[in-house]
């Protein structure tokens, strides 16, 4: 699982890396867009990145759970989180032309991935670990 979650952070920076020159190369370019339409750009970008700095410093730190509902619910949110930064790279992709006027389905669940796949992990943390630190 560690592995994993390096590599989708990994490859979730390098897609952030890769939005932000298509956008830097947009045509028409960027400060011709309505403002809207650019914030929309600019926030996915950002959403891409928050995916993959959550999975890259997972991969970092992850340490397998022993207690058997510990692992399953620290599996569940593992499986969220890996699925973030599709669905957020998917956001980049679709929802910015439509503005603000249009349903923001992608960034919308991309977003609550993210926090339930951590709040899962919180909860599977338990508290206090060996040494005293939570």
């Amino acid at each position: 699982m560690r592995r994993l979650h390096l590599s989708v952070g990994i490859a979730a920076v390098i897609a952030f890396l890769v939005t932000g020159q298509l956008m830097r190369h947009h045509t028409p370019p960027m400060t011709a867009l309505s403002d809207s339409v650019r914030l929309m750009y600019r926030s996915r970008h950002i959403y891409i990145l928050a995916g993959g700095l959550v999975n890259l410093m997972l991969g970092l730190y992850w340490q397998r759970r022993q207690q058997s509902w510990r692992w399953a619910v620290q599996s569940c949110g593992s499986a969220l989180l890996v699925a973030a930064p599709v669905l957020l790279v998917a956001a980049f992709a679709v929802e910015p032309d439509r503005g603000f006027h249009e349903e923001t389905p992608w960034s919308r669940t991309g977003l609550y991935v993210l926090f339930e796949g951590s709040m899962a992990h919180l909860a599977a943390s338990g508290g206090r670990q060996k040494g005293g630190a939570i």
